[in-house]
This record gives C-alpha cells, sequence and structure tokens, in this order.
C-alpha cells in the first residue's frame, strides 16, 4: 500500500511558527532600536534632557537709596520666610498655637491655612532671621523656612515721604521707590542645570548662570540732618498751634536740588502706619493719610503770591518801587453790594487785614505791608492777559517736572466771563498751587530770574560706578534787575511788614508771609479756617537758600502766616544755612 506526506509532521509545524515568530519578534525590536537610536534619537534625547533640566529665576539686588551725604535712606537686607507645607503637618492646632506666639500672627488664621489642601502656605513673610530660627528649634514636622531679601529704612520716619515704600514682593510702591522703580530694582537673571532623579545637580550635567543684574543705587538731593530738623520743627509747630498739619521744602537755588521735603503727619514706612497718636483710631481723621502734600497737595496760597503780582509789573514797567499808589482804600468793593454782604454770599468785596484811613502808598510799602487792596491796584496796571501770563511763567499752574508720581499741577480758576477772577489772583485767591510751586517760584527770583526744575534725585550709580547725573530745565522769567528789586522788598517784608518772625541771626533774611481762607468745596464758601504759610530766601546779600513752611488750619490765635509759619521757616532756614556753610551776613545782628 502506498502511502503520500501532504504537510510537515506537527513537531516540525511548531519549530516553523516559533522560528518565524522570533524572526518577525526579532525584526520588530529590530524597527524599534532602530526607530529610537536613529530615527527618533535626537528628540528623545531632548524630551530627555528637558526632563532634567531645572531653570531659576535669579532675583537682582534691588538698589540702594542715599542722601546727598552718603547715609542710607534705604537698602534691602536677608529675612527669613517661614512656610508649611500642609500634608506634612500632623498636627495642625498645636502648630498654629506655638507659631502664632511666636510671630504674633492670629492662630485661627494659621490654623485655617494649615488644615487647608493648599501644597504649600506662608506662616509669616520676612521675619528676622534668628526669630525664624527659634521656630524651626521647635522641631515641627512641615515647618520650613526660606531666606527673602526685605526692604529695610535705617532712619525709619525721617525722609520716608520722600523715599516711600515698597511691597512685600519688593515693588516700589511710593516716593522715589515707586518713581525709580524701573532702575532700583534692576533685570532678574537665570540659573539653568541638569538634576539627577533625587533632585542633585549632576556633576557633569549642563549649568549654564546668567547672574542678575543690580538695580542702580539713588544719590537723593536730601540733607538728612536737615530733613530730620524740619520734620521736627513742624512736629512743634502742630503741637504748638494745634494745627492739623504742617510741611516744609529747602530749595538749594542754583541747582533746584531739595534738600529737605516733608512734614506732619508721618509715616513709618515698613510699617506704612502713622507716628501721630492721633492717626492710629479706628475713624482717622482724613489728613491721616500717606500722602505728600508738599508735592501733590494744593492751596491757595495767599499773600506769598505777591511776589509774582509785583514782580511782574515790575518786569512790565508799569510801576517801580518807589511808584506812589494814590487813595489806597482798607476796602475794595469791586461787584455792587458785595461788601454789604456776609463772606462767601457774594464774591467781589476786598480789604487788607488791618483797617486803615485811604492812604497813598508806594509799591514798596503796599508789598511790605501785605496791603491786598494797594496789590490789586497794582495788577489792575498789568490787565488779566499778563497777570495770567506771568503766573505760568513762574510755574503755577504746570507741574514742576519733579521726580516724584502723581506731582499736583494746581489750579488757575480764570472763568469766562469772570470779571473779579484778576483781582483775586492777584492776592492768591482763585489760584491754588502745591508748597513746591511756590518754592520754586521763590527760587526763581533768588536765581537772578531763573527758574530750574526741582529734583529729589541727583545722580545715579550703577554696578560697574558708572554714574548718571540729573538733567534739568530752566528757563528765564524775569529779568535779573527785577530780581533783585524783588529781593530789596522781600528784605523790607520781613524787616519793616509782616514778616518780622522770619528772621534769622547772623543773615539778611527775605521773605513773605501768606494768609488765606480755606474754601469749603461741597458749599463754595470761604470758611475761617486758614492756609498759613512763610516762603523766604537766604542771604539776600548771596542767596543760597529758600524755603517754604505751610501750616494747615493753626489755631485762631496763630491763624496767620506770620505768627506761626514765620517762626517755623526761621528755624529751617537757620539749621539750612548752617548746613550748607553760607557765610554770615555783616553787621546783621
Amino acid at each position: 500500500m502506498v502511502t503520500s506526506d501532504r504537510g510537515l509532521p506537527p513537531l516540525r509545524s511548531r519549530i516553523a511558527v516559533v522560528g518565524i515568530a522570533l524572526v518577525l519578534g526579532w525584526a520588530g525590536m529590530g524597527y524599534r532600536l532602530v526607530e529610537i537610536q536613529v530615527v527618533k534619537a535626537p528628540e528623545l534625547a531632548s524630551a530627555g534632557l528637558n526632563q532634567r533640566l531645572v531653570t531659576r529665576d535669579l532675583a537682582p539686588q534691588r538698589g540702594k537709596v542715599f542722601d546727598r551725604n552718603g547715609d542710607l535712606l534705604a537698602m534691602t537686607v536677608e529675612s527669613s520666610t517661614l512656610f508649611a507645607v500642609p500634608t506634612q503637618v500632623e498636627e495642625p492646632l498645636y502648630i498654629a498655637q506655638q507659631v502664632g506666639n511666636f510671630l504674633g500672627v492670629d492662630v485661627d488664621v494659621l490654623y485655617e491655612r494649615l488644615t487647608s489642601d493648599r501644597e504649600f502656605v506662608y506662616l509669616k513673610r520676612q521675619v528676622d532671621p534668628a526669630l525664624a530660627q527659634e521656630v524651626l528649634d521647635l522641631g515641627l514636622r512641615g515647618v520650613y523656612s526660606h531666606p527673602e531679601p526685605t526692604r529695610y529704612y535705617p532712619e525709619s520716619a525721617v525722609a520716608s515721604q520722600v523715599t516711600g515704600f515698597v511691597d512685600i514682593d519688593g515693588v516700589g510702591l511710593e516716593g522715589v521707590e515707586l518713581f525709580y522703580e524701573e532702575q532700583l530694582r534692576g533685570v532678574p537673571g537665570r540659573a539653568v542645570f541638569e538634576r539627577a532623579p533625587d533632585g542633585t545637580p549632576i556633576p557633569q550635567g549642563i549649568s549654564d548662570i546668567v547672574p542678575a543684574t543690580p538695580g542702580v543705587d539713588l544719590i537723593t538731593t536730601i540733607d538728612l540732618p536737615l530733613q530730620y530738623r524740619s520734620q521736627k520743627a513742624c512736629q512743634e509747630a502742630v503741637r504748638t498751634y494745634s494745627a492739623e498739619g504742617c510741611w516744609v521744602v529747602v530749595l538749594h537755588v542754583e541747582t533746584g536740588e531739595i534738600l529737605a521735603l516733608g512734614g506732619v503727619p508721618e509715616f513709618d514706612p515698613v510699617t506704612r502706619s502713622h507716628k501721630d497718636p492721633s492717626c492710629i483710631t479706628e475713624e482717622p481723621p482724613p489728613r491721616c493719610t500717606i500722602f505728600n502734600f508738599a508735592v501733590r497737595g494744593i492751596f491757595e496760597p495767599g499773600s506769598t503770591q505777591k511776589l509774582i503780582t509785583v514782580a511782574a509789573a515790575l518786569e512790565e514797567g508799569e510801576v517801580t518801587i518807589g511808584t506812589i499808589i494814590p487813595d489806597v482804600p482798607d476796602q475794595l468793593e469791586l461787584k455792587d453790594g458785595a461788601c454789604g454782604l456776609r463772606r462767601g454770599e457774594l464774591w467781589g468785596c476786598y480789604a487788607d487785614f488791618t483797617r486803615h484811613e485811604t492812604v497813598d502808598m508806594s509799591v514798596a510799602d503796599i508789598f511790605a505791608q501785605s496791603s491786598n487792596i494797594g496789590t490789586i491796584m497794582v495788577a489792575e496796571k498789568l490787565g488779566q492777559t499778563r497777570q495770567v501770563e506771568y503766573i505760568e511763567r513762574f510755574g503755577l499752574g504746570v507741574k514742576t517736572g519733579v521726580d516724584f508720581t502723581a506731582e499736583a499741577s494746581g489750579i488757575l480758576n480764570f472763568e469766562a466771563g469772570c470779571d473779579i477772577c484778576w483781582a483775586s489772583a492777584a492776592i492768591g485767591y482763585s489760584v491754588a498751587a502745591s508748597p513746591l510751586q511756590m518754592a520754586a517760584a521763590y527760587a526763581a527770583i533768588a536765581n537772578q530770574g531763573v527758574w530750574t526744575t526741582p529734583h529729589l534725585v541727583s545722580s545715579t550709580v550703577d554696578v560697574h560706578g558708572s554714574t548718571e547725573v540729573a538733567s534739568l530745565q530752566t528757563r528765564q522769567v524775569v529779568s535779573s534787575g527785577t530780581a533783585r528789586l524783588m529781593l530789596e522788598l522781600l528784605e523790607r517784608a520781613v524787616v519793616q511788614g509782616t514778616g518780622t518772625g522770619a528772621m534769622v541771626a547772623g543773615y539778611r533774611v527775605g521773605g513773605k508771609t501768606g494768609t488765606a481762607n480755606k474754601l469749603d468745596l461741597a458749599t463754595g464758601q470761604y470758611t475761617d479756617q486758614t492756609w498759613a504759610s512763610f516762603v523766604g530766601i537766604a542771604p539776600i546779600s548771596n542767596p543760597k537758600i529758600v524755603v517754604a513752611v505751610v501750616i494747615d488750619n493753626p489755631h485762631k490765635d496763630f491763624r496767620t502766616g506770620g505768627l506761626s509759619a514765620a517762626p517755623v521757616f526761621a528755624h529751617v532756614m537757620e539749621q539750612a544755612l548752617h548746613r550748607i556753610g553760607a557765610t554770615p551776613d555783616a553787621n546783621v545782628r
């Protein structure tokens, strides 16, 4: 019997199948190896590197702020920030109680943070490193610390109205800290490195560091001892005269440098709280705000404005200082019936501070005795158009350009159809200016008629020691001859007129008092409260310093600039002259 073998035996079939499977498997693995090691090798290598690479931003060191003598006003120091990882915390209530007692933080707030589902919570930022170490020494599971920079102000409230402050992340919020934020903060750096799975850097791995560029240092124009004396003088004035506030500006005549600027209420730049106890209440008065009135506030300057009125008339040749203005009364009615009404019901009635017979007065006497009516009669010769021109020349109604944020431009209230605004403006009403604007206007007279931009920072210094000096603008507002005549009138106002309280031993001083009733914005009527001011120059023989003092609502017994502001001026001016080493005048007591 014959048989035929039509297929492979079962064993051989199984061997063939296994062989084919092995070949296909090896082929697949070969393909995959080629794909991984050849085709996708660059992509996978890049992905692996990205997993190992870590990038960290490097915070720059914020620039320092110095006074003109090199004393520190602001700097950055290392502090410690305490934090917790809630998932690691075993006894949140105990930790909240312990840490709360150490740090003075509300226990309930800490407990809420420690029991949250967040991965990271702050316990307290920027604490003293020694205090942070005490907390860490408690051995509380889940509590850690890391270094963090914090801004430090060595002089506390002294010059705080100039330096301002930063937020908790070191970003400027006020003062020169805000105005120069971009320059102070510097440029962040970057660190890139390869790390192992355990987080440690790989020794031979990639490492690239771009260092942070520190911020520039600011050299301010502020003289710290003079700033301190100025603030002390304002504090004393507020106490003595029961005033709501006091502000001082000290300008260097030739350079426009602000040697001191600030006043009361003052504040601590770290806590941002006021030093005045009356401001630490549940409902503090409106004056208790962090507000630099010397730059941002405006007031009707009253008789200090007469400097501009008389200077304009002299410059335009309408009068000389010896010109006699005939028949100057003590009251002038520019609107029919205005003087027969109660104050505030109708504008248009003007009066001198002291009653007197109708007399002939020279321009010099009008200025020295601060006659409102006489000044209005001088302004009438100018006319409103030229009057406004000179007010603007002297810098009122426009920002000075000082390096400080939110500067006030002031107000020139010459409404269309207002036929008496010129008279009000001649004596310091219908015009509102900042103390800094008034100081700059007087500095123009002191500087031979040249107005100069007031400024707070004289130069910046970068990490390489390169210095950039502030650029200034100047303009001639009146001739040097008119400026000299005005210096003579200003001195007469102190020696013979209303400003006798401004005298400084050993120096010839000139200046002008100002007393203006405060306007109630709600009713549009003037009140019995006043702005008392004095702006003056010394030495008259060789002008170096201008000091402007503004006192907010002194007690009625001291309501005038001569009684309240002039003595503050005298004290501050004396300190300023000594600080710059001004030579005393001969034959002056």
